[in-house]
């Protein structure tokens, strides 16, 4: 049953853009879209003739700044032209003008000495497919074994510490033995490392602050300080693995069988054997396992997974249908064009992990910190030790006593334990108020946003029709909604549910048509109390050989413009009513977008939606940009052309937003949405409102404020007690007291974020 008024051969694109400087009222530009040979021209232009890719899986990278160790060592080899690190995916692609044998073996030695392990998706049978789009399911127990070690720890140091109140001698070899514990793997890490020319990480740091803090015999301090930084793997490996399970929750919109056609016989076959040309059959209710042109005269398509639009498009004999899309009416055939690896899933997967690899991973704090930082209090220590006695012929016991308590000054728990306090209490006090975000790193580039785009169904609208006008000469509007829900009563689809919820409302007694027929691709028709109905497009109307009188026309066109859907309920002699259906927009949207211009935030809105119901929501919103009728890589490429002006967050909640929220500069996802916007996402709106936007941006902006301050604290007490240590101005007991005092200073300022609220 076709339910909206536009018949397509292909896919269109138009591009509006709103001039305020031109004219008093939006004015709309139109650009052409990329062509399909231009974009596979460019994508193929990526690896040369003469260069070969070879693709890994790296197993046990948990952490942005994993990647950025290894990508670091594989640029050490200078056979390779070009390095990616995909960390939402695990993978590691290189192209290389020598041979693959070569360059494999020079790769997994220099990743094997960091400590991670590669599996090679490099298989000669695979030459027909994309090769960065295989996802392997190898199950990664990294997490698991880490939570496993913590549990131990934690145990150990309850035990360490109930036994040092009846024995301090015994409770301090406990803890000894208890920080050796987690100390070891840390230190081979960190040996590892320096062997792989690469010295100064977070596990030298770390293996340096506890090493410092038991030579003077802070065991305590040493144990946590190591419990904090396994704490923090462990939820940064978490994070990383749900985002890996999300994108590759794409491939579930691709069937595994697919029917092919052979001598008019069917045939069940793996999707992935599908070849260009072959004739394939979809049934209704089936999803396209390869991109295609049909071949059957006419077809109901639902590509809302693909697109957003949130009604069902009637493609018409020899359009493009993509992949993923799913047949509504009755069987179809169609014939293949997208070759093995290259559907549109395919290229969404692909889209994902290149907007990935096109920024620059995250480098945590610490660790940069760490590489200026770290060798300079390890250099400043040896020479507090050796240059007096060797020089100046100082007491040896002074000034070994110096370098330790300079060691215990310049071991940087106050940094280490005030970055994750500062963290985890906005993101608690954000999830109190409805905000999941998945990572620290995502508040500070949150605060630095100013542009969010938003996609519009689902997002802005609640994501499925309501019937908004019903018109009628010779009926009531109850008696009209009767007949049109006695034609569609317990069909699933959008329109008929909203039509039947709305007759529901209304004191009318639900009547149910007989001999009820869905006719392809133009309505449904049944008998109602001896009479013949038909509920149909005013496109289709010349199906029962009638014409639509003037005034009608009228009712129609002005609707249409409004950008409703419009539906007509008659009999095969009379028009009786015309119904009009469009989506709503969500109750909060206009205070939100309001409010986010009162905060200097612009608000820009993304649709695969038709040109008309795209004007109409951002009319109503007072949005002053707009994109509509975009494919994922449309708004990919809107996305990344709004970042190179400025900071942009992107919040959707479907399938075809997944390559946009990966590219902005945070991904926001609505929590209704699908697993894959959510996963892909950074954050995600749990309870659906878009007045979380604005507190959002309020709370980043106080965590970035919070964490400046607990670094400049931090920097210039260990500054000060620096500098007092050398003089021996300070004592160990002082250094003690200084270091445990700022953590504690920090760790409480920090907390005071939980207190956040929304003041909205």
């Amino acid at each position: 049953m076709l339910y909206n008024n536009k018949s397509k051969q292909a896919p269109s694109f138009r591009v509006i853009h709103v001039d305020k400087d031109k004219c008093s009222t939006p004015h709309y530009c139109y650009a052409t879209p990329p062509d399909d040979a231009l974009i596979k021209d460019n994508e193929e232009s990526m690896v040369t003739t003469n260069q070969t890719q070879l693709i890994w899986e790296i197993d046990g990278m948990d952490c942005a700044s994993c990647a950025q160790k290894i990508e670091k060592q594989i640029k050490t080899i200078s056979e390779i032209t070009s390095v990616r690190i995909i960390f939402s995916t695990n993978k590691l692609i290189i192209t290389t003008p020598s041979p693959a044998a070569v360059i494999s073996n020079l790769v997994e030695k220099k990743v094997t000495a960091l400590g991670y392990k590669l599996h090679s998706l490099n298989s000669p049978s695979d030459s027909d497919q994309a090769p960065h789009l295989t996802h392997s399911h190898t199950t990664n127990t990294t997490n698991s074994k880490t939570v496993i070690k913590l549990a131990i720890f934690a145990g150990l140091i309850i035990f360490s510490l109930v036994l040092s109140w009846y024995s301090a001698q015994y409770g301090h070899y406990a803890f000894i033995i208890t920080t050796l514990y987690g100390l070891i793997p840390i230190l081979y890490a960190a040996w590892r490392q320096i062997v792989a020319k690469t010295p100064f990480t977070i596990e030298a740091l770390m293996s340096i602050s506890a090493t410092g803090a038991l030579f003077i015999g802070e065991t305590e301090e040493a144990t946590m300080v190591i419990f904090l930084f396994m704490v923090g793997n462990m939820l940064e490996g978490f994070a990383a693995n749900q985002a890996r399970k999300g994108i590759s929750s794409l491939i579930t919109l691709m069937p595994e069988q697919a029917t092919v056609i052979v001598n008019n016989q069917r045939m069940s076959v793996p999707s992935r054997t599908l070849k260009v040309d072959d004739i394939i059959e979809a049934s209704a209710g089936s999803r396209l396992p390869a991109d295609s042109l049909l071949l059957s005269e006419i077809a109901l398509v639902d590509q809302s997974a693909l697109t957003g639009e949130s009604v069902p498009v009637e493609y018409q004999k020899g359009a493009k249908i993509m992949a993923g899309c799913l047949i509504i009416d009755h069987t179809v055939r169609l014939t293949v064009i997208s070759k093995p690896g290259q559907n549109t899933i395919d290229r969404l997967l692909q889209l994902i992990e290149n907007a990935e690899s096109q920024k620059a991973p995250i480098v945590r704090f610490i660790d940069k910190f760490s590489q200026i930082y770290t060798p300079l209090i390890v250099l400043l220590a040896l020479l507090v030790m050796l240059i007096p006695p060797l020089f100046m012929h100082q007491p040896w016991y002074d000034w070994i006593y110096r370098s330790l308590t300079l060691l215990l000054i310049g071991c940087p728990c106050a940094l280490v334990i005030s970055t994750p306090a500062t963290i985890t209490s906005a993101l608690s006090a954000a999830a109190r108020q409805g905000i999941l975000i998945k990572g620290g790193a995502t508040l500070e580039l949150f605060g630095k946003i100013k542009t969010i785009a938003f996609d519009k169904t689902g997002t802005l609208t609640v994501g499925r029709p309501a019937v908004t006008d019903v018109i009628s000469y010779d009926l009531t509007a109850e008696q009209l909604l009767q007949k049109a829900a006695a034609l569609e009563l317990g069909s699933m689809h959008p329109i008929a549910k909203a039509i039947i919820e709305q007759a529901m409302n209304l004191p009318i007694t639900l009547l149910e048509a007989q001999s009820r027929q869905a006719i392809a691709g133009i309505g449904i028709k049944g008998e109602l109390l001896n009479e013949m109905l038909y509920l149909l497009a005013p496109s289709k109307i010349h199906y029962i050989n009638l014409a639509i009188p003037t005034n009608w026309q009228i009712e129609i066109e002005t609707l249409e413009s409004q950008g409703k859907t419009v539906v007509l309920v008659t009999n095969s002699e009379k028009i009786y009513g015309i119904i009009a259906l469009q989506d709503q927009i969500r109750p909060e949207a206009i205070s939100t977008i309001n409010t986010l211009k009162t905060m200097g935030i612009k608000s820009v809105m993304l649709t695969g939606d038709n040109y008309l119901s795209a004007k109409t929501i951002a009319i109503q919103l007072n949005i002053d940009t707009f994109y509509a009728e975009l494919l994922p890589i449309d708004k990919l490429h809107r996305i990344e052309q709004l970042n190179a002006y400025s900071p942009t967050a992107m919040i959707g909640d479907g399938i075809n937003d997944a390559p946009a929220l990966k590219a902005a500069t945070v991904g926001i996802a609505m929590g209704e949405g699908t697993d894959v916007a959510l996963e892909t996402a950074t954050v995600a709106l749990a309870n659906n409102r878009l007045v979380a936007l604005p507190c959002l941006l309020k709370l980043a902006k106080a965590a970035n404020s919070n964490l400046r301050q607990n670094i400049t604290l931090a920097l210039c007490t260990k500054a000060l007690f620096l500098i007092t240590s050398i003089l021996g101005i300070t004592g160990l007991w002082i250094a003690v007291l200084a270091d445990s005092g700022t953590t504690a200073l920090v760790t409480a300022n920090a907390l005071r974020l939980l207190r956040f609220k929304n003041k909205q």
